[in-house]
């Protein structure tokens, strides 16, 4: 595995749902480390000051307003990006939804039906888009973005718990299509994160107990490294962090 600080100049990376929470973090770390950052989301307002703020810090980054149920804006971003760079190195599958916390035969229909889509098939939709410009760098390498909802043990999560165990399926089964390329493909598991999706699902927890996103996002660069060598693997960002490097 390789360390919590990779050097990821000359690196396009993709991350998606950027506008705030470990999104926002995660971009900003990957500037840092020195990638062009593309960034998404559906909040002009706050793209744009995450903007701001990797430029004071020297790096730099491409907008796209995007949101994740516009499935044709996915392909036209694949071929954006394909024009100006040639390539992805990386792509962080991170945006999505909490969706209904509610007992699994009372959820509203159009809120499950949301959710799946946001949370999986548009993910699917920017794995077709993505796939060739990943499979065109050097290393190209994608972290889709978990949780422990994903093992369906929790009571109220369903939608959310279904998604989630979707996007594993989906992700290993791409990781195992890849396994003759240079591309890696993993799955993160955030864990407990001082996030709005956190406090809406545990709106009594106390959010200084919890980890920041500041404090994950050097997972998220052990995964998006070139020397990272994990195929189809899941990952606890505890896990990583504990690592030594």
């Amino acid at each position: 595995m390789s360390d919590l600080h990779p050097d990821l100049s000359g690196k396009v990376i993709l991350i998606t749902g950027a506008s705030r929470g470990i999104g926002r973090s995660v971009a900003l770390a990957c500037a840092k480390a020195g990638a062009e950052v593309i960034i998404t989301g559906r909040t002009m307002g706050a793209l744009e000051e995450l903007d701001d703020e990797i430029n004071a810090s020297g790096g730099s980054a491409t907008i796209v307003e995007l949101d994740q149920t516009d499935t044709a804006a996915m392909a036209r971003l694949g071929q954006a990006i394909g024009a100006r760079w040639g390539r992805l190195d990386g792509f962080v599958a991170n945006a999505g939804q909490l969706g209904q916390m509610a007992p699994m035969p009372h959820i509203d229909p159009e809120i499950f039906e949301r959710t799946i889509m946001v949370n999986v098939t548009s993910v699917w939709h920017q794995i077709a888009a993505f796939d060739g410009l990943l499979r065109a760098a050097p290393a190209g390498r994608a972290v889709l973005v978990s949780s422990g909802a994903a093992h369906g043990e929790r009571a109220y999560w369903g939608a959310y718990a279904v998604s989630k165990a979707g996007l594993e399926a989906m992700g290993r089964a791409w990781a195992a299509e890849s396994e003759k390329t240079a591309m890696r493909i993993n799955l993160l598991d955030p864990g407990a994160t001082r996030t709005a999706m956190r406090a809406a699902a545990y709106p009594g927890e106390d959010p200084n107990t919890l980890r920041t996103a500041d404090d994950i996002a050097p997972a998220f660069l052990q995964l998006l490294s070139p020397d990272c060598d994990s195929q189809g693997k899941r990952y606890l960002a505890t896990d990583l962090l504990q690592q030594p490097g």
